[in-house]
């Protein structure tokens, strides 16, 4: 349906009779019902559908819901959403898809509050820690530096590698941060001391691509840590030992991204066009097949709780029990979903069980560089080197909207917390704040003096945001 016809406007529609009823189905967002077809008035708002699903399922009194038809959110009454599809009949079951919403609202990244100077090379990885208060960055100038976001001033340079710093990650209780440089070589920092846990870590014979560590509710003391590199190989770290304990040869070409995922598996995207699934003890659980080129970005819904799932808003304290509940709420009983982007111009979305994909996602006029599904899993967004983004449905593959503003390659995107808000980083020296409510641009952001290569927005709390680039410039950015 043309995206002009979605609109509703209230002078313009034709609205049912005040004391029609319609029978109603209500879906979650696997498609599954919640009850059988409803009678109800075309007069029930929003509110009153809210009460009607929490009396029909298991669910917390305060969590709020949304509700969708064919991707149009329910604003006011049933009423208006009818009159929004020109093909229902009144004969149908009307359908609506509820989405859990998060009972938290970021404030937009509006402006830029400090620019960080100290790295001597460009700036190729920024990761906060989970609660927003220390900013790591990785740099072509061989250092990681810490940067402490209340002061906007440095903490420590933590200096171990011998060539560039490509990609970095903290442990999930953020006691440690690994890092791979393009030498092959890993580092183990220890964030209380800033100081490298015994040596470079070495055995990968090209540069590291990806970082992960194993998810806290599968090892509570944050001890193992993967890496992948352009060598094709996956190697499982001990940080205890500082040993290689696994040495996977998953690809005959380079992999290009790794995740390990809070089911226990890890998955790589490859050169080779595919992607593998592994066990921590280096067996192949499944290989998904389906692009035509390099598989560039991959992207688990349960990303975000994976990161912040042993910590809560306005408590440092970690809370490992925490971490499974959570995850498991994420779950819903179901499986992890992947979603994959490609140099084919595609994304893909996955389920390990299965070696071929659930739905090929097709739009983008160039390659596809990054991939992210929103924290609540519902959405999915994608950066291209045709400088636009597109959002699409999480759970179904479905074209929502394209985003377009950029005028150079987008290289990076980051979600707000709550999934409200997109923040893009691209080759035209810019970052852009998108409204996924409105589905457009909400503010531009210049700064950086060259390409910005990476962003990411603090997940806890979520006031700021961070980026870095070309013109060796770390940019802290607030609300």
């Amino acid at each position: 349906m043309d995206q002009t016809k979605k609109k509703i406007k209230t002078n313009t529609i034709t609205l049912l009779p005040p004391d029609t009823r319609v029978f109603v189905t209500l879906f979650n967002p696997y498609g599954e019902e919640a009850q059988k077809s409803l009678e109800l008035s075309v007069n029930t708002t929003k509110e009153e559908l809210q009460q009607i699903l929490q009396s029909l399922v298991k669910t917390e009194e305060d969590q709020v819901y949304t509700f969708f038809h064919n991707n149009i959110e329910l604003v006011d009454t049933l009423n208006q959403l009818i009159a929004s599809d020109p093909e229902y009949k009144l004969e149908n079951t009307f359908s609506l898809t509820y989405h859990p919403q998060s009972l938290f609202r970021i404030q937009p990244i509006t402006r830029q509050t400090a620019a960080l100077e100290g790295h001597e090379q460009p700036v190729l990885c920024v990761q906060f820690r989970t609660h927003g208060d220390v900013l790591a960055t990785g740099s072509g100038d061989t250092t990681i530096r810490l940067w402490d976001m209340l002061t906007e001033t440095p903490i420590a340079t933590l200096k171990g590698h011998r060539n560039w710093v490509l990609c970095l990650a903290w442990s999930p209780d953020c006691k440690y941060i690994a890092s791979g440089s393009h030498d092959g070589q890993v580092c183990i920092w220890d964030v209380e001391t800033n100081q490298l846990k015994g040596q470079p870590l070495i055995g990968h014979t090209k540069w590291v691509t990806s970082i992960a560590w194993q998810p806290m509710h599968l090892d509570e003391e944050c001890t193992l840590v993967a890496s992948s590199s352009k060598d094709g190989s996956v190697r499982i770290w001990s940080r205890t030992s500082l040993s290689c304990l696994i040495s996977i040869n998953a690809h005959q070409k380079a992999i290009t991204k790794m995740l390990w995922g809070g089911q226990g598996y890890i998955y790589t995207a490859s050169e080779d066009t595919t992607i593998g699934v592994w066990n921590k003890s280096g067996k192949r659980v499944q290989e998904l097949k389906g692009h035509g080129h390099w598989v560039n970005s991959i992207a688990l819904h349960t990303d975000y709780t994976l990161r912040c799932a042993c910590f809560s808003e306005g408590n440092i304290e970690i809370n490992r029990k925490q971490a499974k509940v959570l995850y498991d709420k994420m779950l819903s009983g179901k499986n992890e979903r992947l979603v994959s982007a490609s140099d084919d111009q595609t994304l893909m979305l996955w389920e390990y069980t299965s070696s071929k994909p659930k739905v090929r996602m097709t739009g983008h006029q160039q390659q596809v560089n990054h991939v992210q599904f929103s924290p609540d899993g519902r959405y999915i967004v994608s950066a291209s080197f045709d400088k636009s983004l597109r959002i699409w449905d999480g759970y179904n593959g479905n074209w929502i909207a394209t985003l377009r503003g950029h005028v150079g390659s987008v290289y990076q995107v980051s979600w707000s917390s709550d999934s409200r808000y997109m923040l893009s980083a691209s080759k035209d020296s810019t970052l852009k704040l998108w409204s996924l409510q409105k589905k457009k641009l909400a503010f531009d952001l210049p700064g950086h003096a060259d390409e910005v290569y990476a962003v990411d927005w603090a997940p806890i709390g979520g006031e700021k945001a961070g980026s870095g680039g070309k013109d060796r410039r770390v940019k802290i950015w607030r609300h």
